[in-house]
């Protein structure tokens, strides 16, 4: 279990995260969502131990994360940050590997076992044909998915991404949300992420947590938090909310209502998300 209590973190002075606390569940897909500024990134990198609070503590399996060896949290715990960096002359399935870092041994030898895991990675990603390229060499999109398939490779119980469809187009954006949501129901990953679009987090978690002001002012169920009133509390603009079948299960819609022509449930057309 994966869990915060009573965070507080301030960034010269100014208070980011106040007293912040939050049990991560297991086998779910966690979505934080919230306006610039809100203290989206701040809290995933608290949850991950990469920031370290000024007050509280975030604790995994009731133990303190620094607490915690490296190797041993790694294979735990993977934390995709925004715009991670590589060495120039990387080649994609080197980057890859760099997730197999807690199964490593003594003279960091990639074993058969190892190979087999950046190879699933890659499969699951789309990158199989990409995997000699340099990373420099390919899209933004595609460089995007090559960092996820490092995240993958790791093989951590828990995965934390912050914004994993940055610079993907609509289409790999579904596939990859798609694809975490695969592996949240077959292989029982947890995984927590930030998105912007309101809608993603609706159709693929179980559970939203909204933040403002580093404050949490809703968490729950997607209907419990796609409402009129908490889209307007955090973001200052009037939607309506229809909903939306997918699959076996109807999710909340999210449609911005224009002031000179206002949607209603029944003329709605979903040709836009409330990407925020």
């Amino acid at each position: 279990m994966l869990q915060a209590d009573k965070l507080s973190l301030n960034y010269q002075h100014k208070p980011v995260i106040q007293d912040l606390s939050v049990t991560i569940a297991h086998h779910q897909i966690t979505a934080i969502v919230g306006p610039n500024g809100s203290g989206k990134s701040t809290l995933l990198k608290l949850l991950g131990g990469l920031s370290k609070p000024s007050e509280g503590a975030v604790t995994l399996e009731q133990k303190p994360l620094h607490k915690w060896r490296p190797k041993a949290l790694a294979k735990k715990l993977a934390l995709l940050g925004q715009n991670p960096q590589a060495p120039g002359g990387m080649l994609v399935r080197q980057l890859v590997g760099h997730g197999r870092f807690p199964y490593l041994g003594l003279f960091n030898t990639l074993s058969h076992i190892d190979q087999h895991a950046i190879t699933w990675a890659l499969r699951k990603t789309q990158l199989e044909h990409l995997q000699n390229q340099p990373l420099e060499h390919l899209s933004g999109g595609e460089r995007q998915r090559a960092w996820l398939a490092m995240a993958l490779a790791q093989q951590s119980e828990i995965l934390l991404l912050d914004e994993p469809t940055t610079y993907l187009d609509l289409g790999h954006q579904f596939q990859l949300l798609d694809l975490l949501k695969q592996l949240q129901i077959h292989e029982r990953k947890t995984i927590v992420m930030v998105l912007h679009d309101i809608n993603q987090a609706s159709q693929f978690s179980d559970r939203i947590i909204a933040l403002k002001n580093g404050e949490i002012v809703a968490d729950g169920s997607p209907h419990q938090v796609v409402t009129e009133q908490i889209i307007k509390q955090l973001f200052n603009i009037d939607v309506s909310i229809v909903p939306q079948r997918y699959g076996r299960t109807t999710k909340p819609l999210c449609l911005p209502i224009d002031s000179h022509n206002q949607i209603t449930p029944n003329s709605a057309v979903p040709l836009r998300s409330a990407a925020i």
